[in-house]
């Protein structure tokens, strides 16, 4: 992708944009009764702490990063949970970094939702305790561990988040399950499950195959969704291939809506054995971010709390994009002089 691509014009361009907009994201913004929170699903991805992307140059340690974003965006999506269970210590020092307002979602570990993690990610403890069979393998799955394993692995989660639920700036835990999650019983009994064990945490489910809401699935999905009070993550994500979820306004809980833009970069999406980062390399246009601005309206007339989150992060670019929908989104709101 070169400087011809509008998608891809490099951090100085987008920087640019992002500056231009940058007032309106700072804080929740009120639509109608509900508090709608817009922010990015990294602070840490080492394209966006590149000199000159995003920080200014006194922000050099992780510290100090995350205070600085906090004072850009009120909420953050925590990615690094899906790849390592989370320290309770680091959520305490997420506490004492942020203002008290700030909030955080939270991606469930890989092995909760049925993805694979690197055996080497998993702690010590945890890792010395599997049977050898398992211990020679790069990666695992739930399914392969011992129950007791696994049961650990969603306590010492919860124990990681703890305080930030206790504190109030847990947002929500994101469920994302893969795209080989198919909309049968067996899916939707394991979403159950995953409800139990999270008990009174709020949480959302990503749901990444197109499956679940063509003709034949979609008023079972929806249903299951509304009945059981699961917020459902709306996506912006590539179009085209099976694994697409097609963009819609559809709020099945009474008390959260989310949506996460992924980028639309299609060639990429399903592709194995490239930089993650790669993967959402994409710079929306304010056309295709304005598309979203009914749809976040119509779900903050249904919901007290809505969560908006750019996943597209390489480099600023969505920080940028975080900065300009906030911005769609608050031009026919009334001023608040303060």
């Amino acid at each position: 992708m070169g400087d011809t691509n509008p998608h891809d014009p490099g951090p100085e361009v987008a920087g640019d944009r992002g500056e231009a907009h940058a007032t309106a994201a700072r804080d929740p913004l009120t639509i109608g009764e509900a508090t709608v929170r817009i922010g990015t699903a990294s602070w840490t991805d080492p394209t966006m702490t590149a000199p000159g992307v995003f920080y200014p140059p006194d922000a050099s340690t992780a510290e100090d990063r995350l205070v600085y974003y906090a004072n850009q965006f009120p909420i953050v999506e925590v990615d690094a949970t899906y790849y390592a269970l989370p320290a309770r210590r680091t959520g305490e020092l997420w506490l004492e970094r942020t203002p008290a307002d700030f909030t955080f979602d939270i991606k469930a570990h890989a092995l909760m939702t049925g993805q694979p993690s690197e055996v080497r990610r998993l702690p010590k403890d945890l890792r010395e305790s599997l049977p050898a069979e398992i211990l020679d393998k790069k990666r695992v799955y739930a399914r392969d561990l011992p129950r007791e394993v696994e049961d650990e692995i969603w306590a010492r989660f919860m124990d990681g988040i703890e305080p930030l639920r206790s504190s109030g700036k847990l947002g929500a835990i994101f469920l994302q399950y893969p795209r080989w999650f198919f909309p049968t019983g067996e899916s939707r009994e394991e979403i159950l499950k995953a409800r139990e064990r999270i008990g009174d945490a709020p949480f959302a489910v990503e749901l990444r195959h197109a499956s679940w809401f063509n003709d034949k699935n979609v008023a079972r999905t929806v249903d299951f969704l509304e009945t059981n009070e699961i917020p459902f993550v709306m996506v912006d994500a590539p179009p085209g291939t099976k694994s697409s979820v097609p963009p819609m306004s559809l709020v099945t809980s009474s008390r959260l809506a989310v949506v996460r833009f992924h980028g639309r970069r299609t060639e990429t999406w399903e592709q194995s054995g490239i930089p993650v980062v790669e993967r959402f390399r994409y710079l929306y246009e304010p056309d295709e971010l304005g598309e979203w601005v009914p749809r976040i309206r119509e779900a903050a007339s249904k919901v007290p709390e809505v969560h908006v989150l750019m996943n597209n992060c390489y480099a600023n670019y969505g920080t940028t994009n975080a900065r300009e929908i906030a911005d769609l989104l608050a031009a026919d709101l009334p001023r608040v002089d303060g």
